[in-house]
């Protein structure tokens, strides 16, 4: 037997000839509820009267009325009040129920056949509320949506303050910096107010930067004189969130100007001002002063002459009066065909400025050259260590014997010994004069005077031993510093300069000569250090450099003075801030020398009364090290200079000598602090 068919509450309704509202009435009372009276006036129409009536009760109504299946969220209580004056048409109940609801703080979300009622606050957990929820025809758009915005100009979390005050509370608006999104969740009849709002504030910036180009004038004169006129007149940026003062800044490339400001008056008052600076000049007649703030006029002059003179196939080399009226018109005219020539550079070294006379377009090619010569060069900061480290070592022993005193069978004096070394160690010699004794331990045994013939009277010295060991070591570091500009040569030069006899004239004889004279050359004798850098793109210096130490090692040589010299010459590259070695001599020489009588000097033992000996050890060590540093602005010139400053300066508060009741305290000379 087939199961009968299943029939709504308005067929019973209408089959038993009950109101609907009878019906309502007594479904809410099946529920223990009252107030509610859903009254059917027509086929498809409905009059709705809910007063405080229990949320359970509405909902079954509804669910009747439109056929949905609705799930309640335990937290979801409360009473809703609806009234209708007139008829309502079946398919705009379910969105006054929504109104309803919204108005309670629960939000309705249909997945699939299944209506969720939920507080406010967790639509946004739900994937049915995201993206493209309906807004019923008859107005209603009290459905829970998510919705993503994409902003093209302002930044997404400067709108979330603006935003936050247009959304339920209990609804959610997130910054995506990622991509520049709002993923907003809202009542869906408030998307599209939303939607207007971000689409007007999601606008350019009024203050982005506008390009006008120039035809005629120069890019670089024309915001000179824009900056001096418009920046006094633009308004201070005193508080924070004030409009940005008006900027101008030439582009020599495009012969342009970018202009920045947030008054858009001020750009089109700009730009009609522009437009009549920017006219044509006379032809050929047009003569510009550039002062230049860190290259040199006339090696700078001659680079654009170069350039210039290769372009236009003429010789522009031309003497300064040919700028001040001894040129014709018809010569300086630029104009094409005119047969002139088409421009004239000339240096004026007093204040270093470079004078261009040339058609427009001529001069501001050749401007936006001199812009790009005419900037602040790096400098090079080179330290120069020489390290030398030097032990010379010496020993010497010796045993000398002479009789001076012997007389033969005849009564004929004679005499013999040993005798080995120069002044000061041989014994003839210290016998003559024992002054003249050399250093270290001398012993010798005296036996009275004698008188030998042709010398005089001298002491009987029989025997003489020597003994001597030296020992000297030399630790010297120089550490000469020079600053020079890229591409400069600079050299230092610390010592003396010392004489050095080249030639000499004398009488020789009885001949009538000129009075006696010498030729002196001088020469420097120290330390000299003479560089010439070259910085490449990438910071690596290409430096080329001759390096000398010099001293004095003997000026009682009859032959003139005698001098040590240690010097390197070379090409390196270095990169900034980096130590390198640039040359160096590490030596250790032997000496050892034996003075002796032939035979007995050999003989072992007793040998070494009939000998002398020496033996030396001489070590050098020297080393020369390169530090380069670059320095590109100001301020790594001022930390350098403040760094040997104020090291000069406590070295001479280090050795101010003690306060002295004889001599008093009197300050010695010293740098002043700085700054002062």
């Amino acid at each position: 037997m087939p199961f009968p068919k299943r029939q709504s509450p308005f067929d019973i309704a209408t089959r038993t000839g009950r109101s609907l509202a009878a019906f309502g009435q007594g479904l809410l009372l099946a529920f223990g509820l009252a107030g509610g009276v859903a009254a059917q006036s027509g086929p498809d129409e409905v009059t709705l009267n809910f007063v405080n009536t229990e949320i359970e009760g509405v909902v079954a109504v509804v669910s009747e009325i439109t056929g949905k299946n609705f799930v309640l969220d335990p937290r979801v209580k409360g009473t809703l009040s609806i009234v209708s004056a007139k008829p309502l048409p079946r398919g705009v109940v379910y969105d006054v129920f929504l109104s309803a609801l919204r108005l309670q703080g629960f939000v309705a979300i249909e997945t699939g056949n299944v209506v969720r009622i939920v507080p406010e606050a967790d639509a946004k957990l739900y994937p049915s509320a995201s993206g493209g929820r309906r807004v019923s025809a008859s107005g209603g758009g009290d459905e829970i949506r998510s919705q993503a915005f994409r902003l093209s100009h302002q930044p997404a979390e400067q709108m979330l303050p603006i935003l936050r005050p247009l959304i339920a509370p209990n609804n959610s608006i997130t910054a995506h910096p990622g991509n520049n999104s709002l993923v907003i969740t809202d009542y869906a009849n408030n998307m599209p107010r939303l939607a207007r709002i971000i689409a007007a504030m999601d606008q350019p910036d009024s203050s982005e930067p506008v390009v006008i180009p120039l035809h005629h004038a120069s890019a670089l004169d024309v915001s000179a004189t824009v900056n001096r006129l418009f920046a006094e007149t633009a308004a201070p940026a005193a508080a924070p969130g004030a409009m940005p003062r008006f900027t101008v800044v030439a582009d020599t490339r495009s012969n342009s100007l970018l202009v920045r400001s947030a008054d858009p008056s001020r750009v089109s008052q700009l730009r009609r001002f522009v437009a009549m600076l920017d006219s044509p000049g006379n032809a050929g007649g047009n003569i510009h002063v550039v002062y230049l703030r860190n290259a040199e006029a006339v090696k700078l002059a001659e680079t654009l002459r170069a350039i210039h003179g290769a372009d236009a196939g003429a010789n522009l080399l031309q003497p300064t009066g040919a700028l001040l009226g001894a040129a014709t018109p018809a010569e300086t005219d630029g104009r094409p065909g005119s047969g002139g020539r088409p421009g004239i550079i000339q240096a004026d070294p007093a204040t270093n400025s470079i004078i261009i006379t040339a058609p427009d377009a001529t001069y501001n090619n050749l401007r936006a050259v001199l812009d790009k010569l005419d900037v602040r060069r790096a400098q090079v900061y080179v330290e120069a260590l020489i390290a030398e480290v030097t032990s010379d070592r010496a020993a010497e022993f010796g045993v000398q014997w002479q009789n001076l005193g012997g007389l033969d069978e005849s009564g004929r004096q004679v005499f013999g010994g040993t005798n080995f070394g120069g002044t000061g160690e041989n014994i003839i010699g210290i016998s003559q004069n024992p002054g003249t004794a050399g250093p270290g331990l001398n012993l010798g045994i005296i036996n009275g005077r004698v008188n030998i013939p042709g010398i005089g009277e001298i002491l009987n010295l029989g025997v003489l031993v020597r003994a001597l060991e030296t020992d000297a070591n030399a630790n010297i570091l120089s550490t000469p510093t020079l600053l020079t500009l890229d591409n400069e040569e600079a050299s230092i030069v610390i010592g003396q300069n010392v004489p050095f006899i080249t030639g000499q004239y004398a009488t020789t004889g009885s001949a009538t000569t000129p009075t006696p004279f010498q030729t002196i050359e001088r020469q420097d004798v120290g330390l000299t250090l003479q560089v010439k850098p070259q910085i490449s793109e990438g910071g690596t210096v290409r430096l080329q450099l001759y390096q000398e130490v010099s001293s004095i090692n003997d000026n009682s040589n009859p032959a003139g003075v005698i001098t040590n010299k240690r010097a390197v010459a070379s090409t390196v590259l270095v990169d900034d801030g980096q130590i390198v070695v640039i040359g160096g001599l590490i030596q250790d020489a032997t000496s050892q020398g034996v003075r002796k009588v032939p035979g007995l000097g050999s003989i072992p033992g007793i040998g070494g009364l009939f000998r002398s000996k020496k033996r030396g050890r001489s070590k050098t060590n020297l080393m020369i090290f390169l530090r380069i540093t670059v320095v590109r602005d100001s301020a790594g010139a001022d930390a350098y200079t403040g760094e040997r400053y104020d090291y000069i300066l406590g070295e001479q508060q280090g050795s101010r000598p003690p306060p002295s009741a004889i001599f008093g305290d009197e300050a010695p000379p010293s740098l002043p602090e700085r700054g002062q």
